[in-house]
């Protein structure tokens, strides 16, 4: 999930680089792939079961930051190598730091990238968390910045970070809440308690449940079906619903705000070329067949 969003090229620097950045960029710690349209994210520390480190968090914000600038993809597939979404910040790190050092690596919003890693970046493209196994304490955070989460069957979530007393700093505090409302998000972080499939999806926290190692296909399927819609109007209706949800002032404001991206160039020739299509016998009667496999 992301928040209000600047003009794409005011955000990011040093935009040649990361542009082939994204085309291969892989290590011990994060990968990532193009497959068409769709970029691939993957925490690659299986090992330790994906939890993050400081430079594995540097290397996802980066990732994050290629994709954003890759004009070739629209969608984003984030996910954990083997069997783990990913199991929060790396604690065997975390006990060996001294507090007041540890403080000052953490800069104020705005200032520098989050404990986690991308979960402050203001993306203007959609991605899909696939969740295998545990996405809990930060990783639940990298989980819920995600626009939609596909979970497997026997997937676990949860603020386990509760019980060592390590503090949401990757927007736990702020996305949960929206996503699930407030009861059940204080539920969640003051408990600590994990969170079966079942019961993420009956809240809303995770929008599909699909069986056990089926998430990252599922997710890639997802994907598949977004890349293939037309973009102007999608964009401009995913900026509106963050608007809408985050930062306008009222239900007047929050359609204002609707209008000014919807109408735009794109979008109005991209709906006269839809509607021509339609007329020619395309997506009648409901049917998707056309953006399926």
């Amino acid at each position: 999930m992301a928040f209000a969003v600047l003009p794409r090229r005011a955000r990011f620097a040093k935009i040649s680089s990361l542009v082939a950045l994204a085309k291969r960029f892989n290590s011990d710690l994060v990968e990532t792939e193009q497959d068409g349209k769709i970029f691939h994210v993957v925490i690659t520390r299986p090992q330790k079961r994906n939890a993050v480190n400081s430079e594995t968090a540097k290397q996802l914000a980066d990732a994050f930051r290629s994709f954003e600038v890759d004009e070739e993809c629209n969608v984003a597939v984030f996910y954990g190598k083997g069997s783990n979404f990913c199991a929060g910040y790396d604690l065997e790190e975390l006990s060996k730091r001294d507090p007041g050092t540890f403080l000052k690596s953490v800069p104020p919003v705005g200032e520098g990238d989050a404990p986690m890693g991308p979960s402050r970046l203001k993306l203007s493209k959609p991605v899909i968390g696939a969740i295998e196994g545990h996405a809990v304490a930060g990783g639940m955070e990298l989980a819920l910045m995600c626009d939609l989460r596909v979970a497997a069957e026997d997937s676990v979530m949860g603020i386990f970070n509760r019980r060592f007393g390590v503090p949401l700093l990757d927007g736990g505090t702020a996305r949960l809440p929206y996503i699930v409302g407030l009861s059940r998000a204080l539920d969640l972080i003051m408990t600590g308690r994990p969170v079966s499939a079942t019961e993420a999806h009956s809240m809303g926290l995770v929008n599909r449940v699909v069986p056990k190692g089926k998430a990252v296909e599922e997710a890639i399927k997802l994907a598949q079906l977004i890349s293939r819609f037309p973009s102007d109007s999608l964009i401009a209706e995913r900026k509106a619903v963050f608007y809408a949800m985050f930062n306008a002032e009222s239900f007047n404001d929050a359609l204002t705000y609707e209008h000014t991206k919807g109408v735009k160039l794109g979008a109005i020739q991209d709906s006269i070329k839809g509607a021509r299509e339609f007329l020619q016998g395309k997506g009648r009667k409901g049917s998707f067949d056309d953006y399926l496999d």
